[in-house]
């Protein structure tokens, strides 16, 4: 019953706001349109704002306990089902989602409110993630880097979709994941390429050294990956 009564106030709040405007429209005017009391209308949202951001407390549980179920091993699925439970969540709405959307473009304070809300996701995935990286190096940094990428992929998706321009909003999170969490994994030093040692003894000419090291680099199987050739000069007599 909650529930429904809940849906009606957000309907008829979204058609009201369309057609007259979210300052035109009192909460008096949300409440007969939704058939309840003013009262039954504060007893389920505080503002009138909030009316129009009905569900974010609730998904924004739901994607913590997605990421509080992450570990080090599994932070980028964790990320990526994280994120895709949010647009999901978009996706199920359809119209009150791009009502809600047109609001937030020409509404200031809507505007403000939407703004606040993606600072939470960011503190959210920021703290889970500066939990996975640990002691790696800097990981307070790279914990903030990466949350802000990943809000921001699934931001621009979630917009392109909410303005009609693509048809398959899930493969674009997708797409855009890939590069938002490229900087995710740690960093590794760069192999050295192959190696040639030389040792002499004596006083052999420099030239001569260098000649020897040109042929064995140059002999068959002293290539990449057939060891490591090795020259060796040894005094005449």
């Amino acid at each position: 019953m909650a529930a429904s009564t809940n849906r009606r106030l957000v309907d008829a709040a979204m058609t009201l706001f369309a057609e007259q405007g979210f300052e035109s429209t009192s909460v008096e005017d949300i409440a007969a349109r939704a058939g309840v009391g003013r009262t039954t209308f504060f007893r389920r949202f505080p503002t009138k704002e909030d009316v129009v951001f009905p569900d974010h407390d609730g998904l924004l549980e739901k994607v913590g306990a997605r990421l509080a179920t992450g570990t080090a091993a599994t932070a980028r699925t964790a990320l990526e089902e994280a994120s895709g439970i949010v647009l999901a969540h978009y996706l199920a709405e359809g119209e009150t989602a791009r009502q809600r959307y047109r609001l937030t473009r020409t509404v200031a304070p809507l505007r403000h409110r939407e703004l606040a809300s993606v600072h939470r996701y960011f503190r959210l995935f920021s703290h889970h993630l500066r939990a996975w990286l640990g002691d790696a190096p800097e990981a307070a940094l790279r914990a903030e880097l990466t949350a802000s990428s990943v809000i921001t992929a699934h931001n621009h998706v979630l917009r392109s979709w909410l303005r009609g321009e693509t048809e398959d909003p899930e493969a674009a999170l997708s797409a855009a994941l890939d590069l938002a969490l490229t900087g995710l994994e740690p960093r590794r030093a760069a192999l050295p390429g192959p190696v040639t040692v030389v040792v002499t003894t004596g006083t052999t000419d420099v030239d001569a050294v260098v000649g020897q090291v040109r042929r064995a680099l140059l002999a068959p199987g002293s290539g990449p990956g057939h060891g490591v050739p090795e020259t060796r000069e040894r005094p005449a007599g």
